[in-house]
């Protein structure tokens, strides 16, 4: 009995030149078989391009859902102490002021539009402007209108949520079908090499842990220029804090392998011996003092067991190193036939390092609770340039409220009382010293007051201020716009 041959698989590969080509009798088949050929590449192309946009476009999605959601929920489901109206104006506000950088590959940071906050603010001022309008729309009163206003801006940000999901999912859909079109045809990129007689390098040495001081390294002398100086013993000193400060700050760290391989149970040889013939990165210097140094920070933390574990492969690393060459493989020999000498040695040695490890915990730990004071919240800015003022209310905004400025046409005066209003009442809350500390418009002044506060009301404390407004990281000093201020202000001009 014969087999047919089966040629099932040249069915996906797409021809430019078949025999059975029909065209027009005044065309020249060559022409033809080159129209064929372009239209074939052309619509390859233009898949692979729709592709990777449709991947972008999800990719660009998935970042913002999450953030709107997030302001969706906020707005359904509202904190008593900040209405949603004042939640939502701070929110915009801040992607104003303090706008992140962070935007798709291939955007330009510097452009606000094309970034995630950019985007972002895009749409809550969409979602507020029409909130407001369908509030004016519903001729509610006045005092029906806070109401009216939470309950549509809570309204149109689950509908862009919920567009915004169905959006991802026809776009991945689109993706799946794509590629699986895609797939149907056999194309030159996925040609690939069977068997190739080639050079492959062996793989490169595994690189030292990070921040492994390594003994013996050689380094290079470097012509440097001495200058004469009166007070030479002062330098010296100042240059040997320094770097002695540098060299505590720069502990060795544990890497993926190095943090699996400190999981691996106490005596369990068997398992450490085919961990390290699979990964040629735990045998690398530093790698046992970065288990040290994790097994210190693992008994200060309480977590004795898995200190155990660290000092127990760091000694396993120190003996493998210490018996030469092929030190590991003489270890876990005598080690996984269970020689009652060798283990004994290493066990005794294990137990005697973990011992003085914990009580050098245990005295760390004492001069820590001695030394350190009750826990504080200060205001700190987050760089040299960056300064921190505080938007002080002089008093509740006036009857007549008037908005001047070129950008202020599109402002809703009663929504900017109710702001100012809010953070009149949020100012009015505060202690007395803080409000002094406040009007002071010193950072070290309201550092104090927070400094003699507890952890959970400071955090409180620093909320309001942000929610209201009075916290400000773009401007020194303190802004005061009420009718008041600035009558005092044109009078001192």
């Amino acid at each position: 009995m014969s087999l047919a041959a089966s040629y099932k698989k040249w069915d996906q590969l797409e021809l430019s030149d078949d025999s059975d080509i029909e065209g027009h009798p005044n065309v020249d088949k060559k022409s033809l078989i080159r129209w064929k050929q372009r239209d074939i590449h052309e619509k390859r192309e233009a898949r692979k391009n729709l592709i990777a946009q449709l991947k972008a476009q999800i990719a660009c999605n998935n970042v913002l859902l999450p953030r709107i959601t997030d302001i969706s929920n906020t707005l359904s489901n509202p904190v008593i102490s900040v209405p949603p109206s004042a939640y939502f104006n701070s929110c915009v506000e801040r992607l104003e002021k303090e706008p992140s950088r962070d935007c798709p590959p291939g955007n330009n940071p510097d452009k606000v539009e094309q970034t995630y906050d950019g985007m972002l603010l895009a749409l809550l001022r969409q979602v507020g402007e029409d909130a407001r309008t369908k509030v004016k729309e519903s001729g509610a009163l006045e005092a029906e209108r806070d109401e009216k206003l939470a309950k549509y801006l809570a309204n149109e940000m689950t509908t862009h949520v919920t567009r915004l999901k169905e959006t991802i999912d026809k776009d991945a859909a689109k993706v799946a079908s794509e590629e699986a079109e895609q797939k149907k045809h056999i194309t030159s990129e996925d040609v690939h090499d069977g068997f190739a007689n080639k050079y492959v390098p062996p793989p490169p040495e595994p690189k030292p842990v990070p921040h492994a001081k390594i003994s013996g390294e050689k380094t290079q002398k470097l012509k440097t220029t001495e200058f004469e100086v009166l007070n030479p013993r002062a330098s010296a000193s100042s240059a040997a804090t320094e770097e002695d400060e540098s060299d505590e700050e720069a502990l060795p760290d544990l890497t993926p392998s190095l943090e699996a391989f400190s999981k691996i149970p106490v005596r369990d040889y068997e398992k450490s011996f085919e961990f390290i013939q699979s990964h040629r990165d735990v045998i690398v210097p530093g790698a046992s003092d970065a288990l040290l140094v994790a097994a210190f920070r693992a008994q200060s933390a309480g977590k004795a067991m898995y200190a155990k574990q660290c000092v127990h492969q760091s000694l396993l690393l120190q003996y493998c190193e210490k018996l030469g060459k092929d030190g590991v493989r003489v270890f876990f020999r005598k080690m996984i036939s269970a020689d009652p000498r060798a283990e004994s040695v290493f066990v005794n040695d294990m137990e005697g390092t973990y011992k003085h490890l914990v009580e050098r915990v245990n005295v760390t730990l004492k001069e820590q609770a001695e030394s350190s004071g009750q826990e504080q919240i200060q205001l700190i800015p987050e760089n040299p340039n960056q300064t921190i003022s505080f938007n002080v209310p002089d008093g509740p905004p006036p009857e007549e409220l008037v908005l001047e400025g070129p950008e202020t046409d599109n402002f809703d005066i009663e929504e900017v009382r109710k702001a100012l209003q809010f953070r009149w009442d949020v100012f009015q809350g505060f202690s007395e010293d803080f409000q002094a500390a406040l009007k002071e418009g010193t950072l070290d002044a309201v550092n104090k007051v927070l400094g003699d506060m507890d952890v959970q009301t400071a955090e409180s404390v620093v909320q309001q201020l942000d929610m209201a407004g009075i916290l400000s990281f773009a401007e020194g000093g303190i802004r005061d716009e009420t009718d008041r201020a600035k009558a005092a202000a044109e009078a001192a001009a």
